[in-house]
């Protein structure tokens, strides 16, 4: 609900007796935010606040790709993707997509559907490691349209399309990447066309059904987990297909 107020974050402060949720507004967020949260004080800030959560987000480095925000230069000569945090949808720093830019980094490029794109770090980041072509798909129209902010942005070909990836037909991919929910990733593998998976969204202690797929290489970052899984022949699309693109996902000895 905070979110909905202040789109461009917020700031947790501790405190002895817990936590506090700080928001940098002007007069007029106030206002609404004291009509959503009666409770909530406010205090004289001094100027520079609207650019103070910029010092919240950071470049990381993920399968050898610089991710960071706009404001921040990347470094000369290094694949790079740019992501603007303001809405919320995904900056690339949380371990999961770690988790799946390491693991996509190892794979052969190919053919490739984000699912759940959120803001399109994952797809983007594809594009730039020679995956092609890229399709990344959210039910969420907002999130379809900040990813397609983020594909321009880095000048990549991305093809981003309001798609409920749960229901709603999919194309026959290479490779897919879905860093959803458990039983999310759990219902996509049940029906996508793939040969290979990259998934994550789960902690190290979940447990995913991977019916209909071998488990190969597990990333553990921070007590999330990700995934590479192959396909089974008889979910794929046809033989033919699975015996011309079949390889095992390389182990990290091998990158």
């Amino acid at each position: 609900m905070l979110l909905e107020h202040s789109p461009s974050g917020f700031e947790e402060l501790g405190r002895d007796d817990g936590a506090e949720l700080a928001v940098y507004t002007d007069d007029a967020g106030e206002v609404a935010l004291r009509r959503a949260f009666p409770r909530a004080r406010s205090e004289p800030f001094a100027s520079g606040w609207e650019d103070r959560w910029k010092e919240f987000h950071r470049p990381v480095r993920a399968g050898g790709v610089w991710i960071g925000p706009p404001w921040i230069e990347a470094p000369v000569g290094e694949t790079a993707v740019v992501v603007d945090p303001g809405r919320a949808f995904g900056t690339g720093a949380h371990p999961t997509t770690r988790g799946c830019i390491e693991l996509l980094s190892g794979l052969e490029p190919g053919s490739l559907l984000d699912a759940g794109c959120g803001s399109g770090v994952l797809a983007v980041v594809a594009a730039k490691l020679g995956f092609a072509p890229v399709v990344a798909v959210d039910v969420d129209p907002v999130a379809v349209e900040v990813a397609g902010e983020t594909v321009r942005a880095n000048g990549v070909k991305v093809d981003v399309r309001v798609c409920d990836a749960l229901t709603d037909e999919l194309p026959a991919v290479g490779v897919v990447v879905a860093n959803i929910e458990l039983r999310a990733v759990e219902q996509l593998l049940a029906r996508v066309r793939a040969d290979v998976a990259v998934t994550s969204g789960y902690l190290a202690s979940d447990r995913l059904d991977t019916a209909g797929w071998r488990t190969g290489e597990r990333l553990e970052l921070e007590g999330w987990a990700a995934d590479v899984l192959t396909a089974h022949c008889e979910i794929l699309s046809d033989c033919r297909r699975c015996r011309r693109n079949r390889r095992r996902p390389p182990s990290r000895k091998e990158l």
